[in-house]
């Protein structure tokens, strides 16, 4: 079952397939795709802060604008996963949210097949 306050955003690279799977398991799941298609990178970060969602993506551009830009973020999921392991994809996004809420919230997480990193540092926490 999914928590109420944990919110997505879904970059425009991210898998459709992932945002159905996330919204089929009852997470509030706001498409890029969907609602401004052809955004910069840093207007979806920041709109992903201001709404207080984990941001879902597949661009490694993202981990530029968090680490090095120091860009404000809720959260960010890196999604890693080669093609041949893609079909796992929407099930294992699902349980890491519904398994790892409460830790998804201001980390960012590099998820491959079989894995999911957490890295946090000062700047992510609540002030």
């Amino acid at each position: 079952m999914s928590t109420p306050a944990l919110r997505f955003m879904a970059d425009e690279g991210c898998d459709f397939a992932v945002v159905r799977a996330l919204r089929d398991a009852g997470f509030d799941v706001l498409a890029v795709c969907e609602t401004m298609p052809r955004s910069k990178d840093i207007d979806v970060i920041k709109l992903s802060h201001a709404e207080n969602r984990v941001l879902l993506t597949e661009d490694k551009d993202f981990g530029w604008l968090v680490f090095v830009s120091h860009a404000d973020s809720a959260g960010v999921v890196l999604i890693r996963y080669p093609g041949n392991a893609r079909s796992t994809l929407p099930g294992t996004v699902v349980w890491l949210a519904e398994k790892h809420a409460s830790e998804l919230q201001n980390a960012f997480v590099v998820l491959e097949p079989n894995q999911a990193r957490f890295s946090r540092n000062s700047r992510f926490e609540k002030k």
